[in-house]
């Protein structure tokens, strides 16, 4: 028997409410191998930070004497650690959660004005998965960091236009899941993918009111049109689909082409939208016609749904442990037997162009 205690997950809690700060610390320090300090602003975070440095920061947005969002791209700037948000701020229809993760943090979670003791304890499985997640993060941020850095530098509203090495097939399609450190990840993918690329359907766990802005701002820099999915719309070359926050996004034949069916139900694999439930309408309706991609996240959804595409006949692809932010899903899919290749987020919009699209053997279900 392993004898060896987890190593401590040092977290420190930045909020000016003192109900929120009791109610985090207890939650928190009841985890094994996870300890809690406190900080009412940000100059007093900058403090301890000073006198022992966290493995994962939980910052509210609305701070005195340094607001959240300037501490936050401090911290990024600087010396570059896991950071939650847990807000009031990034309510739904609010862009200030979507620019939280665009600036490096690797959560976000809503709180509400009111009843925030409960609404704490209610979520207190999310709040520990989050902060155990962004722990395992730490090792990636600087090279994020430096990545939005270089982003921002050299960035312009659309890029050149590129042509894949080989024509595109129309009648395909391409299924996207991803989770924690996914906003980044498919920024990437999705920026570098040609006008003509078979339509993509994607699954990001966001909050509700992230994903239409999340969408919004891809297609200011991508050469394909990027929006959030409504119910009814066509799977079409040269564009990529966004499923909303807080709904399920399927893919159901209509004639020679897909359409999207957005649908209300209870969480699958603790989330909504999944991608597990995205990944098994793929598999069921485009089986061979189909290309599966798992990206970085915690948890297993997709995983399932994934290995359900390799044996309709799809060619799947895990992100790598190397530049997955959390490795937890492409991890499960690999584990599972989904995966047919496993490439580095650099490297995956090449697999894609390369792919082909050619029907994979389908792979017979176990008994």
């Amino acid at each position: 028997m392993n004898t060896l205690a987890e190593p401590n997950i040092h977290v420190l809690v930045v909020d000016d409410s003192a109900v929120v700060r009791e109610v985090l610390t207890a939650i928190l320090s009841l985890e094994p191998g996870m300890a809690v300090a406190t900080a009412s602003d940000p100059l007093i975070a900058m403090n301890k930070m000073k006198q022992r440095r966290p493995d994962v920061v939980v910052l509210d947005l609305d701070l005195p004497r340094m607001d959240g969002m300037t501490f936050l791209q401090k911290i990024m700037r600087e010396d570059p650690l896991p950071v939650v948000i847990c807000s009031a701020l990034t309510g739904p229809n609010t862009s200030i959660g979507l620019q939280a993760l665009e600036e490096g943090a690797v959560d976000v979670i809503t709180k509400p004005r009111i009843a925030v003791r409960e609404f704490l304890h209610e979520s207190a499985v999310l709040l520990t998965d989050v902060v155990r997640a962004a722990a395992r993060s730490h090792a990636k941020l600087s090279r994020a960091a430096s990545s939005r850095i270089a982003r921002r530098t050299g960035e312009s509203n659309r890029p050149e236009e590129s042509h894949p090495t080989r024509p595109m097939r129309s009648d395909r399609i391409i299924a996207i899941g991803a989770s924690t450190g996914g906003t980044e990840a498919l920024r990437d993918i999705l920026e570098a993918l040609p006008a003509d690329i078979p339509g993509l359907v994607v699954v990001q766990h966001m909050p509700e009111g992230f994903t239409a802005a999340f969408a919004q701002r891809l297609d200011r820099t991508c050469r394909i049109e990027v929006k959030e999915a409504v119910h009814g719309d066509p799977v079409l070359s040269g564009r990529a689909l966004i499923a909303p926050g807080n709904r399920h996004m399927l893919v159901r034949p209509s004639g020679v082409r897909w359409d999207i069916e957005i649908s209300d139900g209870p969480l699958v694999s603790r989330h909504r939208p999944s991608v597990d439930v995205l990944f098994r309408s793929v598999a069921q309706h485009a089986g061979a016609h189909a290309l599966g991609i798992i990206l970085t996240g915690m948890g297993s959804d997709g995983a399932a749904g994934l290995l359900e595409m390799r044996r309709a006949g799809a060619f799947t692809i895990a992100q790598d442990e190397a530049s997955s932010v959390v490795f937890g899903m492409p991890k499960e899919a690999i584990d599972r037997g989904a995966v047919l290749k496993v490439a580095s987020l650099a490297k995956i919009p090449e697999e894609i162009l390369h792919a082909g699209f050619e029907p994979q053997r389908v792979v017979p279900r176990m008994k």
